[in-house]
Order: structure tokens, then C-alpha cells, then sequence
């Protein structure tokens, strides 16, 4: 009786599900957080150097149809990564603002920074060499003045003992 019970009261909410939890689908628009995810990937060929989310469509009429395009894309249910592929399918990864994390782009983007810190050791064990070049140079030089010191001490008391001498 019970499991009678229990399938009337599932068939009735399966029957009155509609009514009780509205399951719609966002609609995005320019203004939403995942639209600006999506946009700023994108850096705007006409010039400007931003991504089409800042790019200013009151003077770029390439953004405004591009935002447009994109809003469509979301709102039929695409991700932001299926919108990413489909534009680097059209213009090469040259659209991306930042590259992709494999490949050729990286090392492209990576090997500068690696030369740069190389470049900069290679200075600092060179400007190092030459400091201790350097130094052992004014050791040897201070040796050398010592000693002729010390030779011009002995000259000059032994020509102070002469004058005694002879004065």
C-alpha cells in the first residue's frame, strides 16, 4: 500500500515538475562576467592593440561585430574553449592576446626571458673574473711598493750614516 502510495506522489511530481523547478538558460549580453572571459581572449585586428572587450566600439566597427558574433556563439550553448578554437581555426593564433601553453608559441614567448638571464650570469661571472684579476694586480703592485720601500729605508739610513760620518 505504502509503494502505492510512494509512486502516485512521484508520478504526480514528475506530472507537475514544470511548475516547480524552472530550468532556463542564461542569456548572456555584454555587460555579463562570462562574456568579458570570453572577449578579452581575443585581441582586436583593427589596430588599436586591446582586446575586443576594451576596444571601443564608437570607433571600431570590427568589435562591435565581433562582440555581436560572440554574444550569438554563447547564447546557442558554446564554451568559452569551442569559441577560442573556432577563432584560431579562422585567424591563426594571432587573434589570441596570449599564446598557447604548448609548442612553438611558447618557446617564442619563453626563450627572450632565457636568453636575458643567461646574457645576465655570463655579465656578472665576467665583471667577477675581472674583479679578481684586479685584485690580485694591486696585491702584487703593494708587494712590490713594500719592498721598494723597504729598500728605500735601507738606502737612505745607510747615506744618513755616512753624512754622521763624514759631517
Amino acid at each position: 500500500m505504502k509503494n502505492k502510495i510512494y509512486l502516485g506522489l512521484l508520478i504526480i511530481a514528475f506530472i507537475f515538475q514544470g511548475s516547480f523547478i524552472r530550468v532556463e538558460a542564461k542569456e548572456f549580453d555584454y555587460k555579463s562576467p562570462e562574456f568579458k572571459a570570453v572577449a578579452q581572449q581575443f585581441a582586436c585586428t583593427c589596430g588599436c592593440g586591446q582586446d575586443h572587450y576594451e576596444c571601443d566600439p564608437n570607433t571600431c566597427n570590427l568589435t562591435t561585430d565581433f562582440k555581436k558574433d560572440l554574444v550569438e556563439m554563447m547564447n546557442k550553448g558554446w564554451d568559452k574553449d569551442k569559441i577560442r578554437e573556432y577563432y584560431v581555426n579562422i585567424y591563426g593564433e594571432e587573434i589570441l592576446t596570449s599564446p598557447e601553453k604548448s609548442g612553438f608559441s611558447l618557446t617564442a614567448w619563453v626563450l627572450p626571458f632565457v636568453v636575458l638571464g643567461a646574457a645576465g650570469i655570463a655579465v656578472f661571472i665576467l665583471i667577477r673574473k675581472w674583479v679578481k684579476k684586479k685584485g690580485i694586480e694591486e696585491v702584487v703592485n703593494n708587494f712590490e711598493t713594500t719592498e721598494d720601500e723597504v729598500e728605500g729605508e735601507i738606502l737612505s739610513s745607510m747615506i744618513d750614516e755616512e753624512r754622521k760620518k763624514y759631517l
